[in-house]
């Protein structure tokens, strides 16, 4: 079958290691289904996977991607749940947790299999590329706002860069449940996009607020760590789900954190309930995630480097 994948490890030129071509369909075992994938979406996991970060080189050659919807062999239109071994459903019971790509092949790929455990209903009302857009960058983004942010509608939010797959969904999201959101950004013409999509205001990396919040979605890191610690109300939250920019900032802020009783959650991805709860989300509301592009399969190198350029307003679909 036709697919994208790793075939070599490069930290310095991550995308010299991605090639396109034929690879062996996935044989269905006990406990396991088979998924012919109508679309995958990317996120910088796969670009991270091509660094050798969660993906050792004596597991290659290994197909990229860990989200998707698609077809089972009973003929179900399903959304894959990518956090594989965390329950032991279809994998040993002591595995620890994975995603797809760094134990598991891909599914950037005509088909893809997965414990039959990690599946669930795809709504009717959403396409397949919309699915697909929602098991990782749309997951972390609803359980950051409503596992671990502790607010509540009409509370202030402000979401830490504008235009990635996180941050929109953290926009779309957070104003669908009645938040007020705020966001940040360094481009102009992607603050005014993330306005268009709901955000109540938005306003230049490090900029002073009008207000401080009550939550704060940082998934940049070093580049804007302090301006998420000062931009805090008293006892307010900081949710961490990534650190684009590094994981080292110049300051700590440790005085502010503990002086004004600032809680500070990390956050990873979501559980398979709280995917079952955001496609529930999704169908109820009419909330529909973020598309930039869909491109066939054969353009993921085009689309990876795009993605690793920053070029992007949402999420990055691709169609075997």
């Amino acid at each position: 079958m036709f697919a994208a994948y790793a075939a070599r490890i490069d930290a310095d030129d991550p995308l010299s290691g991605l090639e396109l071509g034929e690879r062996p369909e996935p044989v269905a075992r006990p406990g396991w289904s088979v998924v012919t994938v109508r679309a995958a979406s990317l996120n910088h996991h796969d670009l991270w996977s091509l660094r050798g970060v969660g993906l050792p080189a004596e597991k290659l050659p290994m197909i990229l991607g860990c989200d998707a919807a698609g077809i089972d062999e009973h003929g179900n239109e399903v959304v894959l749940h990518s956090v594989i071994g965390q329950s032991g459903h279809g994998v040993g019971p002591d595995e620890p947790r994975s995603i797809l790509t760094e134990r598991y092949q891909g599914t950037f790929a005509q088909q893809v299999a997965v414990p039959t455990w990690n599946l669930l209903p795809k709504p009717a009302g959403l396409s397949f590329e919309e699915a697909a857009c929602l098991p990782t960058a749309w997951l972390t983004a609803y359980r950051m706002l409503f596992t671990n942010a502790g607010v509540k509608p009409g509370d202030t939010v402000l979401v830490q860069g504008a235009g990635g797959g996180v941050s929109t969904a953290l926009v779309v999201l957070g104003k669908a449940a009645g938040l007020r959101v705020w966001v940040t950004g360094r481009d102009a013409a992607k603050r005014d996009r993330a306005v268009e999509l709901g955000a109540d205001a938005a306003f230049p990396s490090g900029a002073r607020l009008p207000e401080r919040v009550d939550a704060v979605m940082e998934t940049v890191g070093a580049a804007t760590w302090s301006h998420s610690v000062k931009s805090l109300r008293p006892g307010g939250t900081i949710v961490i789900s990534g650190a684009t920019s590094g994981s080292s900032p110049a300051a700590a802020e440790l005085n502010r954190i503990f002086f004004l009783e600032l809680r500070v959650v990390g956050s990873t991805m979501g559980t398979k309930e709280e995917l079952a709860g955001l496609l529930s989300f999704c169908a109820t509301t009419g909330v529909r995630p973020v598309i930039d592009s869909v491109l066939p399969l054969e353009g993921a190198p085009d689309a990876l480097a795009r993605l690793a350029k920053g070029e992007v307003f949402g999420k990055l679909v691709l169609t075997p």
